[in-house]
């Protein structure tokens, strides 16, 4: 995963909706495997997100949303955050398990990330290598797991979010997340949304 440790925010970032939307997109994105590994990302301005915005558009994800960001800091805030929003959005709805089935396990660890996704480790091994291609509803869940972790980024080193996923939560009815993900689950189920929606809640603002 790159290494983003924001240190330094420039307007119009430290507007608080857009410093959320920004680093959604900055997050979200490294889970996902859409920036380069062990690129350092410590400024939060517009030259950083454009960066951000074509490393995704690369994969073939909001393309025509990379004109819509600004070249300085010049830009009108609202418009801003909605762009983001938008692109967040099309990375939500987006799965690429070629960029995120290496970043997770680097992340997660085989082991968790097969019992999480409800797959035996020769299948995971499989997908991993490219020697065989990701079933669409592991994908589906490939990528649930990828923004979930990016959520939690903010909040934990990966010690901490493989833990996340094995400790009992007690707005989760005192259960962990893995247990609200077993079997053939999907992301819509209501389970798993009740474990999205907890990682969200873990989202920063470097503007507050």
């Amino acid at each position: 995963m790159a290494d983003i440790h924001i240190q330094s925010v420039c307007s119009p970032f430290d507007v608080p909706e857009v410093a959320h939307q920004a680093v959604t997109t900055l997050t979200r994105a490294d889970a996902m495997g859409l920036i380069p590994p062990g690129e350092t990302i410590d400024r939060l301005d517009a030259a950083v997100l454009r960066g951000i915005v074509e490393h995704i558009s690369r994969a073939g994800i909001g393309r025509g949303l990379l004109a819509e960001l600004p070249d300085s800091a010049c830009s009108d805030p609202k418009r801003l955050s909605t762009t983001l929003g938008k692109i967040n959005d099309a990375l939500d709805a987006s799965p690429v398990p070629a960029c995120e089935w290496p970043g997770l396990g680097r992340t997660l660890g085989a082991d968790l990330l097969a019992r999480l996704l409800g797959i035996s480790m020769s299948s995971l091994r499989r997908y991993l290598s490219g020697a065989r291609s990701t079933p669409d509803e592991v994908a589906a869940r490939l990528h649930f797991l990828a923004l979930v972790t990016g959520d939690l980024a903010g909040a934990y080193n990966d010690v901490g979010i493989r833990r996340w996923f094995v400790r009992s939560r007690k707005l989760l009815g005192n259960r962990a997340p893995v247990q609200l993900l077993k079997r053939a689950w999907q992301p819509e189920d209501p389970g798993p949304r009740r474990v999205r929606d907890l990682a969200r809640a873990l989202v920063p603002s470097p503007a507050t």
